[in-house]
């Protein structure tokens, strides 16, 4: 088990449609963190971007992309996390996979799928949550417009991190801050978002705002919102624990369960 646990941010601007540019430069920007790292998240269909064009994008299980994950984990002796269009048999999912330094990796499917860009007419919608247990830590990871739905992500796991991996365009960039923040405060666990910055093919403008919050709600991440970067925070079992301990506002929760 680690009191402490590296991660590392990654916002970059996406190849649109080109998966060998985007994994080309993905490898460019990981070749420096060997043995400084956790775990590294890259952003939602970090491969593509965010594009309805699965039927010419799509990888299978263990394809190209999930071997290129698999290698990158190995070399750099840490966990990667990001999404990935994925077909298996004749259905098409948004994908998120995370990647342990041994190369065996688990999966979750979008469980919110968006239909103001008819994401729900292209991509099946998940069904189960995946909480991942890497080095002691707890790390429940989603994706996108899941972050728009609290009860999907509610703490009934006892997990200590929550992350969403994105491509959340400029113009709702200030529901994405507000969300993330909330997630963070009403989950008592840090939440951690990677969005993308740049263009895509169908015009859209990202600009980031990629950030880490503590239990409290309060940003641990200082890179600049709305450029390129790669930023390594820590996180710490003491911080979640002794604020857990303290306040015990996640025994007060309402009990319900979702059907």
């Amino acid at each position: 088990m680690k009191d402490a646990l590296n991660v590392t941010l990654i916002q970059s601007h996406l190849h649109w449609e080109n998966s060998m540019a985007n994994l080309q430069q993905f490898s460019e920007k990981l070749e420096n963190l060997s043995g400084k790292t956790n775990l590294i998240i890259l952003p939602e269909m970090f491969n593509t971007g965010f594009s309805m064009n699965a039927h010419e994008l799509a990888d299978v299980p263990d394809g190209i992309v999930t071997q290129w994950m698999i290698t990158k984990a190995r070399e750099l002796n840490s966990a990667i996390t990001g999404s990935v269009i994925i077909k298996e048999y004749d259905t098409y999912f948004n994908r998120l996979f995370f990647v342990f330094p041994d190369g065996t990796y688990k999966t979750y499917d979008k469980r919110h799928t968006f239909t103001l860009a008819g994401e729900d007419k292209t991509y099946t919608a998940g069904k189960e949550h995946l909480v991942v247990d890497y080095l002691g830590w707890r790390i429940c990871p989603l994706v996108c417009y899941d972050l728009r739905f609290p009860v999907w992500a509610r703490n009934t796991f006892n997990y200590d991190v929550l992350l969403y991996v994105a491509n959340w365009p400029r113009k709702r960039i200030s529901a994405w801050d507000a969300l993330l923040k909330a997630r963070a405060i009403e989950n008592m666990s840090y939440c951690i978002g990677v969005n993308r910055v740049g263009l895509d093919g169908n015009g859209h403008e990202y600009t980031g705002h990629s950030a880490a919050y503590d239990v409290l709600g309060e940003q641990i991440s200082t890179s600049d919102f709305e450029k390129e970067f790669c930023q390594t925070i820590q996180l710490t079992k003491e911080h979640i624990s002794s604020h857990r301990n303290h306040l015990q506002f996640l025994n007060d929760k309402d009990e319900f369960t979702l059907k």
